[in-house]
């Protein structure tokens, strides 16, 4: 029997496994830096792997859909930090200090790819558009993200440096991409043959960064000082950012005469957030202290968007459908 896309995945029951293995075993000592290493070498093989896996004409092919592509980055890096900062006295007291900072994180965070252009195949939409869009804005993010955070954090101690913050990020996560793209001629027929490597790196790379944030996190005691009431507010607050853009997405493009293909690609693509740049992000932006609270949101963000984002693709699909299905109904009337 298939499993019903309202229940979580397996990726996200390996994270919920790793954030328990971090709260019981937290990593201490040598063991920790050698963690610190690692992860930062992960991090880096997956981006290279993501940049050789991103094919040049899905480039070509979506960059002349200027208009498509300005609406996702307005989306993800200006709505979506708007939204946050704007909505702080409604948000803010339903969580801790440190949660709303990782909401404020979470908004100003790229695109995913990887589910974004699922979902738009899945609902019959404009697939290259996404595929564009989408790495477009993990790539923006690198510059972006750490500007959109700071506009809006009001203690410039959270994270640092903006420009320093960039130059960091664009050494551990950009460069490795880049790269990946230039040998994508000779290295992509070999990932494509073997993608399950992609697979491995790509959901390692991600529970190993999780178990380190979190470690440190558990450490300088994260769930002493997080209340069930504040997780409860968590919730709240990731289904009510969730549910205004992917109205706001659906409508604007609507009143902006997109076809329903590039309405689709637009709502999945400016309404989801990845979780891929946001962990190894956030280990770069934040300290270790405060990194696991602030990816927390992120997390029950990403499962909440796949969730409700798979339900919408398959109503889009279905929406697809019905216009062929009266045809065929209609062809025997005309016969006779």
């Amino acid at each position: 029997m298939a499993r019903s896309r309202l229940l979580p995945d397996n990726f996200t029951l390996y994270l919920i496994a790793t954030v328990i293995l971090a709260s019981l075993f937290p990593a201490q000592g040598v063991f920790a830096d050698a963690l610190a290493w690692a992860t930062k070498a992960a991090v880096s093989l997956l981006f290279f792997l993501h940049g050789a896996k991103l094919s040049r004409p899905a480039i070509w092919a979506g960059i002349g859909h200027w208009r498509l592509q300005l609406m996702v980055v307005a989306t993800t890096f200006a709505l979506f930090p708007l939204f946050g900062w704007a909505l702080a006295p409604v948000l803010r007291p339903l969580v801790t200090p440190d949660l709303y900072t990782g909401v404020l994180y979470l908004c100003a965070l790229p695109a995913t790819v990887q589910s974004a252009i699922a979902f738009v195949s899945m609902a019959r939409g404009n697939v290259p558009a996404a595929v564009c869009a989408a790495s477009a804005s993990t790539l923006l993010g690198v510059f972006l993200t750490p500007v959109a955070l700071s506009l809006m954090l009001t203690q410039d101690a959270a994270m640092g440096d903006p420009l320093e913050a960039v130059g960091r990020i664009s050494l551990q996560l950009l460069l490795p991409f880049v790269v990946g793209h230039l040998m994508r001629p000779w290295i992509a027929g070999f990932l494509q043959r073997r993608a399950v490597i992609m697979k491995v790196v790509d959901q390692g790379s991600i529970l190993l960064v999780v178990y380190a944030a979190f470690s440190h996190a558990v450490i300088n005691g994260l769930w002493s000082q997080l209340p069930l009431s504040a997780m409860a507010g968590l919730l709240a607050v990731c289904a009510l950012l969730l549910a205004v853009v992917l109205v706001l997405t659906a409508w604007g493009s609507r009143r902006l005469g997109f076809s329903k293909e590039d309405e689709i690609a637009i709502v999945f693509c400016g309404s989801t957030k990845s979780l891929i740049t946001g962990v190894p992000m956030a280990n770069v932006l934040f300290s270790a202290s405060v990194a696991g609270a602030i990816v927390l949101p992120l997390m029950v963000f990403h499962q909440m968007q796949l969730m409700v984002c798979a339900v919408l693709a398959q109503r889009y699909a279905r929406r697809a459908d019905a216009p062929a299905a009266e045809v065929a109904g209609a062809a025997p009337a005309l016969r006779r």
